[in-house]
């Protein structure tokens, strides 16, 4: 009499388990070292462009053909010159606001202000141009950027306002419009790239020297400290010894 019963099956092999979809996503846009290499010399080379013609009068061809690249290759890394735009200026915002940070997490007044003027000032001197685009896109209206800046610099700006709040109320500093004084220190040491060329011409020199940045960092320092000063120490100078 045979058996009727039929084998049991082998047991089914398990498949690995396929990565989760955000995991693969992440994998497969992780840029690689070259990406990132030609995308930031294309940020450079746009970041010149923009700073002489402004946007309108920047063009994908000249930045491409002045890094030596095509129009098409540029586009796989950008896809429209809005893109690319938008990007520069998201660079330059970055660096920019790293430096605003540093005033929330000090406890002595004119040491802050005095760093915090002092990266204001090298952030001019080492890359004019980025402090150029900027100014071009706000002095427009800000048609492209202004969302990312009330979004981004809003929020930095008030806790800078607190930190003044602060010191004022511990009898610090003397009680100023605060968010004023920051507009006022974000021109004065913008200025330096801005009209660079012309307070060098001013000064029959073919550009600003390390020395005239020097110069306008320990004025500005001194005025804005003395503007702080509270009413208890008026008849006191507090202030360094001018740089010759």
């Amino acid at each position: 009499m045979t058996d009727a019963r039929q084998p049991s099956p082998a047991p089914a092999r398990r498949r690995p388990e396929a990565p989760s979809a955000p995991a693969a996503e992440a994998a497969a846009k992780a840029p690689t070292a070259s990406r990132l290499l030609k995308e930031q010399g294309i940020l450079t080379e746009a970041e010149n462009h923009f700073a002489q013609f402004g946007f309108e009068g920047a063009s994908l061809e000249n930045i491409a053909a002045a890094i030596g690249i095509s129009r098409h290759n540029l586009l796989y890394y950008f896809p429209n010159k809005e893109a690319l735009y938008q990007r520069v200026l998201d660079d330059i915002l970055t660096q920019w606001l790293a430096g605003m940070d540093d005033l929330s997490h000090s406890d002595d007044p004119q040491q802050a202000l005095r760093r915090y003027i002092r990266a204001k000032l090298r952030y001019s001197r080492e890359r004019p141009n980025g402090a150029k685009v900027f100014t071009k896109e706000v002095i427009a209206g800000a048609p492209r950027y202004g969302k990312a800046i009330a979004a981004r610099v809003g929020p930095l700006l008030k806790a800078e306002v607190r930190t003044f709040e602060r010191w004022a109320r511990e009898g610090r500093i003397a009680r100023v419009n605060f968010t004023h004084l920051m507009f006022i220190i974000w021109s004065v040491t913008q200025a330096y790239a801005e009209q660079e060329a012309q307070f060098a011409l001013l000064l029959g020199k073919p550009a600003l020297t390390e020395r005239d940045y020097a110069k306008a960092e320990e004025l500005i320092c001194r005025m804005v400290v003395k503007a702080l000063e509270p009413e208890s120490d008026a008849g006191k100078d507090n202030s360094a010894p001018a740089v010759d």
